[in-house]
């Protein structure tokens, strides 16, 4: 069964998705109770083996994360094991190239928006051209070479950053991460979950490490590098209950829905790596009427990207809660279970798959335009989007 648009043209869902991840059942569920009937699957699997799928024009089609799912991670990585941290440039490309595949439907993920939001350094131009307040940094927009442990200390002293956040461009929580201090005195700390194992291979822990031998920092950065990197000056943080803290703030219809606090004693705030979540309440209170802020730079970052339904906007709380920025846009920043909505947002009893349902529901035919032809949608390489 499905819904009628507001055109009064009936329209199925359909769902881009690894099966047995959480994140279906989540929205299928939504759908459901929406009384849109169960969404077609159709798994990232089969689209790389088929080399594309193609929807019919009644379709609405839904993209969710083709992540946590070892053999799609292969398939696009290119390397062996789920913790690696090597080939994101590599799964870029092939993501891309997956996504441009796709034939057909009303699509509520534009592909054009997709190739900005999983390249860190574009992402960051965009917001910063648009003038949403991010970090300085000196690799925005990817014209400025990291080739290694080298060009990373050339560009942060020629910027004057002592402590910085050091980013794969196509990475996604938090892999490869690493948050460099330097000292006046030369020394230099990197804090990340990136474990160097006897073979040289890097992977992703569960576990926080600190890193102060210049060489093992160096070794690593080198490593990544060919996959490329982004480099962000580390802005100190607002706390809450004596713990740093950031805010995801879900926008949905160019409407921000839904957001929690993030809560960390190191600088990553991931909750796989310890972060916790917040009271946001408490958090709210402390921002006062500066709250409007967070909210509308969250909305202003959304409609940087004004093909794509639903992103999550990682905002950066300055100390006291006087200022934001943003810190990353996630095309599938939507995971938040048994969240219910922001009050006065339009989702108070809904989670963030049931406010996507409806902000669909709500827009026009033409909110979601056709999108160009696949040759048009891969961006121009920079200096370090290789495939």
């Amino acid at each position: 069964m499905g819904h009628t648009d507001p055109g009064g043209t009936a329209v199925r869902w359909a769902v881009v998705v690894n099966g047995e991840n959480r994140r279906l059942s989540l929205f299928t569920a939504a759908a459901e109770a929406a009384g849109c009937g169960t969404p077609r699957v159709v798994e990232w699997r089969d689209v790389l083996h088929d080399g594309g799928h193609a929807f019919a024009d009644d379709e609405v089609v839904r993209l969710d994360s083709p992540g946590e799912n070892a053999e799609v991670d292969r398939l696009l990585r290119g390397v062996e094991g789920p913790t690696r941290v090597e080939g994101s440039a590599r799964w870029y490309a092939g993501f891309l190239a997956c996504v441009a595949s796709l034939r057909g439907g009303v699509r509520l993920d534009a592909p054009a928006d997709l190739a900005v939001l999983f390249d860190k350094r574009l992402c960051h131009a965009r917001l910063a051209d648009a003038g949403v307040p991010v970090p300085p940094s000196p690799t925005s927009g990817g014209i400025a070479a990291v080739r290694g442990w080298s060009d990373v200390r050339h560009l942060i002293r020629e910027a004057g950053m002592r402590r910085v956040f050091v980013k794969l461009a196509h990475g996604s929580s938090a892999s490869g991460v690493l948050a460099i201090e330097t000292a006046s005195s030369g020394r230099i700390r990197a804090t990340t979950s990136v474990e160097r194992a006897e073979d040289g291979r890097l992977h992703n822990s569960l576990r926080i490490r600190r890193y102060t031998d210049e060489s093992e920092i160096a070794t690593i950065v080198d490593t990544l590098a060919p996959d490329g990197l982004h480099i962000e000056r580390w802005l100190p943080k607002a706390s809450l209950g004596n713990r740093s803290a950031d805010l995801r703030i879900v926008v949905v219809g160019g409407r921000a829905t839904h957001a929690v606090v993030r809560t960390s004693r190191s600088p990553l705030t991931n909750l796989h790596l310890g972060g916790a979540r917040g009271d946001l309440a408490a958090a709210r209170a402390l921002a006062g009427d500066r709250w409007a802020q967070a909210i509308d730079i969250s909305e202003r970052a959304a409609a940087c990207f004004p093909g794509t339904l639903c992103v999550g906007v990682d905002l950066l709380p300055a100390i006291g809660w006087r200022r934001f920025a943003v810190a990353e846009v996630n095309a599938f920043g939507d995971l938040l279970p048994r969240l219910t909505g922001l009050p006065g947002s339009g989702a108070e009893d809904l989670d963030t798959y049931a406010a996507q349902i409806a902000a669909f529901r709500s827009l026009a035919p033409g909110r979601f335009p056709v999108q160009p032809a696949p040759s048009l949608l891969v961006p121009p390489r920079t200096a370090h989007a290789t495939a």
